[in-house]
């Protein structure tokens, strides 16, 4: 499990990005890969899966 901050999440649109505590790099989420509802600064943790269109957060919990 990762960890990270959401740096933006649009509930309309149901995507958004969560900056990775560990390589500060942004990871895109979609609504499909939530486990909680989830808001900008929220601390999340999150599991990684490869898609056509890069790498998605799957499995994204709020921790904090």
């Amino acid at each position: 499990m990762q960890e990270g901050t959401v740096k933006f999440f649009n509930e309309t649109k149901g995507f958004g990005f969560i900056n990775d505590s560990n390589t500060g790099n942004d990871v895109f989420v979609h609504i499909s890969g939530l486990v909680d509802e989830i808001r900008e600064k929220d601390l999340v943790s999150f599991e990684t899966e490869e898609t056509p269109k890069g790498l998605s957060a799957i499995n994204v919990k709020v921790i904090g």
